[in-house]
């Protein structure tokens, strides 16, 4: 059985859609079981395997969640960190962990998403000819490679 349903799956696919029509950023989620490590380094080693460091504006952010280890991180592209704030995500984080905390993993990916578009949306808003460059599909990593 998956950790997400086909349904949940649908909602979460939606959400990214949703959330890169405000915006000329990219949004990825990927999930995996377990987290080596710290949560940040693995996102970022899974941002750069993923090749989402390669798109033309660098407007991408990925949402990484180990939800077997209760860990998360979300991580923005250099196009992102050259204009936001240091505390650009906290905003999201807290808002995804009220969800995490009451034990709905789903509703806190879309918060997630959602406010990761509005947000991205004030530096980057959509434009016209912007192309989705990268998938909306959930990335689940351990199907991807061995643990």
């Amino acid at each position: 059985m998956s950790f997400l349903n086909e349904h949940e799956q649908d909602l979460i696919t939606t959400a990214i859609a949703d959330a890169e029509k405000l915006t000329s950023g990219e949004i990825r989620v990927a999930v995996e079981k377990h987290c080596k490590g710290e949560a940040f380094d693995r996102a970022t080693a899974y941002f750069d395997k993923l090749g989402m460091d390669k798109t033309s504006l660098h407007h991408n952010v990925l949402i990484y969640l180990a939800y077997g280890d209760r860990k998360f991180a979300i991580i923005g592209d250099k196009g992102i960190h050259k204009v936001v704030t240091d505390d650009f995500w906290e905003t999201t984080k807290i808002a995804m962990q009220a969800h995490f905390a009451s034990g709905s993993i789903v509703n806190g990916l879309i918060a997630g998403i959602k406010l990761t578009g509005e947000k991205l949306s004030i530096y980057f808003p959509h434009r016209d000819g912007d192309i989705n460059e990268l998938p909306n599909s959930i990335i689940f990593m351990d199907q991807k490679e061995s643990n």
